[in-house]
């Protein structure tokens, strides 16, 4: 299979981007990503699974909000990508230019991670206030939008409060995308929910195209988002998930997050995907053939 040889435009810790002129190219690599930091290994079949799944969820939402998806399919790329066709099939997306909203979009139905942390300090989540009695994993009475800031790579992203999205963004355009994330967010989570998913949190990307709100990038994938099985779910204990949680569990028990971060074992390189492949599976209903095989 012929790697990539272009140069890209832009890279992010995941995807790279290629700029087509009217649309870009984007294509996401087996690249993962943990605490900001690009890490020294890649996860099998990774690329493929996210875009696949994201493509999966802008077909199922295009009724509910515009998304930038034109392609999928590399005969409709632009010559000069020809001779990688094998390469891209399946892990890249033919997309519309978006005037990019420059705002994390994260919605959280359960009470885990950093919410979880300031939710023990002062009972609020990004300066929502929340009932009292929650534990780890607790669903949270009614899904809340907590957007946070995006960093440049390398950097890291900073919650916010409502308020002060509304201050970089402008309110109207802060209530789009509340009101946009938490549609797309419950309308995901209720159907995962029947796949046997809990979708605990996610992390969406928004930008205008032709003057709509559309989405972006990635849409509930294992790494914009925290996918728990749905039987044995129980509050009170770290749940069992199908994305890189995995990944930052051993960092954190194997990394004083200095330096450059280590490599990770074989088994959490394999363990990742195909925790990875079944959330595709569960997701899609369908059984993941890699696309070039």
């Amino acid at each position: 299979m012929a790697s990539m040889q272009l140069r890209p435009d832009s890279k992010g810790k995941v995807r790279d981007i290629y700029d087509c002129g009217d649309t870009l190219l984007m294509v996401a690599s087996d690249r993962v990503s943990a605490y900001d930091y690009i890490l020294p290994d890649e996860i099998p079949y990774k690329g493929e699974v996210l875009t696949r799944i994201s493509a999966f969820w802008f077909e199922r939402f295009a009724d509910l909000i515009p998304n930038h998806l034109l392609s999928m399919d590399p005969a409709d790329y632009p010559e000069r990508f020809a001779p990688y066709a094998e390469y891209l099939a399946g892990r890249s997306m033919l997309v519309r230019k978006a005037q990019t909203v420059p705002i994390e979009a994260i919605v959280r139905g359960y009470l885990t991670g950093s919410g979880k942390v300031t939710y023990d300090k002062d009972r609020t989540v990004c300066g929502i206030e929340l009932p009292e009695g929650l534990v780890e994993a607790s669903r949270i009475p009614e899904a809340i939008f907590t957007p946070s800031t995006k960093a440049e790579l390398g950097e890291h992203d900073e919650n916010i409060s409502f308020e002060r999205c509304a201050e970089i963004v402008g309110k109207e355009v802060a209530a789009q995308l509340r009101d946009a994330s938490l549609k797309v967010y419950e309308a995901g989570a209720e159907y995962a929910l029947t796949r046997g998913i809990i979708i605990a949190d996610t992390k969406f990307e928004f930008g205008f195209i032709d003057g709509r709100l559309s989405l972006i990038d990635e849409c509930l994938t294992p790494d914009s988002s925290r996918f728990w099985p749905a039987e044995g779910y129980a509050p009170g204990v770290v749940q069992p998930s199908y994305d890189k949680q995995f990944v930052r569990d051993w960092l954190r028990a194997n990394w004083d997050m200095q330096g450059e971060p280590p490599h990770l074992p074989t088994e959490v390189i394999e363990g990742t995907s195909a925790r990875y492949l079944e959330a595709f599976e569960i997701i899609t209903g369908h059984k993941f053939v890699p696309a070039t095989s």
